[in-house]
């Protein structure tokens, strides 16, 4: 089988979203827990890697330091923009540096705004890092909020239930399974919720749906069928989460967790932006549709740029595209990513690189060899070696020379998706003094 990275994308109440799948050949199922830190070597990226190197996810984190003494000399006003309307500008709290009066009140604190994009291809967790934010910066979901979800979960789990029906009719394995007759197959490939399942959030899923998904999960056909390598088909990569809590979904009073939340896919449509603070940043970030057809709107975005965030699935090396069976999602991102770093746009933007999905790289790793997809790969089944030949595939495509910054992720980890961002603070204000001649290098 296969688990395609996780299929995450925003679902607050102002957003309009469908529940669809968009994605991938599916490898294997069950995320597994892992390190963000992979081994990095600075001075040849293809060069063996060391036991005791590691992944530098930003290498001199000294920008608020030298921010704070820009900070503490209250009559500097620090703009990093030729035109000192735009939004990328170090200014004062109350947006005056003329006025004595405006740094009596303690120091003269000065606050920086960014424009951030976060981009990437579909289905490579961008969604969920902006679902992160709203944890990490914006209080979390109400349980209004999570309500919401509710659809969306249940209708990945119809979804996950008839992607396995429709692969085993596919390979021949169907008049095999002894869990279910032939009827009740027939009840799972065939069930559609209905209609209150999305306007009615007091909706609980059907109880027999529920008992039927445990017996055809638990057949020993199915079981093999998601976790060998013989067999290729989509599946959404949160399907075994979902299928090990049916009881709790399942329940009459069910509200969907924060982990059900990360774990829920939807499609994202348009762009949305979201406002956040972290400490003395204020971030503006934009979040776009991934799919092919989406990427036109994105142009609209992309006037006075500070950083870019684009995610990368490390689990789609083995599958394609949806909308274009015979792509690579690999190759696909490379060749976005080729694009974006080497704009007209971008000259002087700063990128972060997100690796993302390291838990399930590390899970299909050594049944799906890197090497079955990218021959020039020697690393085998060493997963830092594996994840440096990717890297090293992205730096090759700078060719703008951008200040490139990657940082290894697993976007259903709330600590480690604090990190990045720490590094995303990190890295804009880095960029906002060196633009400014605070600091050379």
């Amino acid at each position: 089988m296969g688990i395609c990275g996780s299929k995450d994308t925003e679902s607050y109440s102002n957003r309009n979203t469908s529940a669809q799948n968009t994605g991938s050949t599916v490898r294997k199922s069950g995320p597994k827990s892992s390190s963000s830190e992979i081994s990095h070597n600075k001075s040849n990226p293809t060069a063996p890697l060391k036991s005791n190197e590691k992944f530098e996810s930003f290498p001199e984190p000294t920008a608020k330091q030298q921010l704070q003494t820009v900070a503490e000399g209250q009559e500097t006003t620090v703009n990093t923009s030729s035109n000192p309307k735009q939004s990328n500008v170090m200014d004062s709290t109350d947006g005056s540096n003329n006025s004595k009066n405006d740094t009596v009140e303690g120091k003269n604190k000065l606050k920086y705004h960014a424009k951030v994009l976060l981009l990437g291809s579909g289905e490579s967790g961008k969604s969920t890092i902006l679902r992160q934010i709203k944890i990490i910066h914006q209080n979390g979901f109400t349980d209004d909020e999570r309500k919401e979800y509710k659809p969306f979960v249940f209708q990945n789990i119809v979804e996950s239930i008839q992607c396995i029906t429709k692969a085993l009719v596919q390979y021949n394995l169907k008049s095999q399974i002894t869990n279910l007759t032939g009827a009740e197959l027939e009840f799972l490939s065939t069930y559609e919720l209905p209609y209150s399942a999305t306007n009615d959030l007091s909706y609980s899923l059907d109880g027999r749906l529920v008992e039927l998904t445990k017996k055809l999960v638990t057949d020993e056909k199915v079981e093999k069928l998601l976790s060998s390598n013989e067999y290729e088909f989509y599946l959404l990569d949160s399907a075994s989460y979902f299928f090990e809590n049916l009881d709790r979904i399942g329940a009459p009073d069910y509200i969907p967790t924060t982990m059900d939340i990360l774990r829920t896919r939807t499609q994202t449509s348009g762009i949305f932006d979201t406002k956040f603070q972290m400490e003395d940043l204020e971030v503006h970030l934009y979040d776009v549709g991934g799919q092919r057809s989406e990427r036109k709107k994105w142009i609209h975005c992309f006037d006075n740029v500070t950083a870019i965030i684009f995610c990368v699935s490390l689990s789609e090396y083995n599958q394609t595209l949806l909308e274009s069976p015979t792509q690579n999602r690999l190759e696909e991102s490379l060749n976005l990513f080729e694009s974006v770093v080497n704009s007209m746009w971008f000259k002087k933007t700063a990128v972060i690189l997100c690796l993302n999905k390291i838990d399930i790289f590390i899970d299909q790793l050594p049944n799906y060899p890197l090497e079955n997809y990218f021959p020039d790969y020697v690393g085998g089944a060493n997963v830092n070696k594996a994840v440096k030949y990717i890297l090293w595939r992205f730096k090759q495509l700078n060719r703008a020379n951008l200040n490139l910054v990657p940082y290894v992720t697993q976007a259903t980890d709330t600590n480690n998706i604090k990190l990045a961002f720490a590094i995303v603070r990190e890295t804009i204000l880095h960029k906002n003094l060196l633009e400014s001649g605070v600091i050379t290098s």
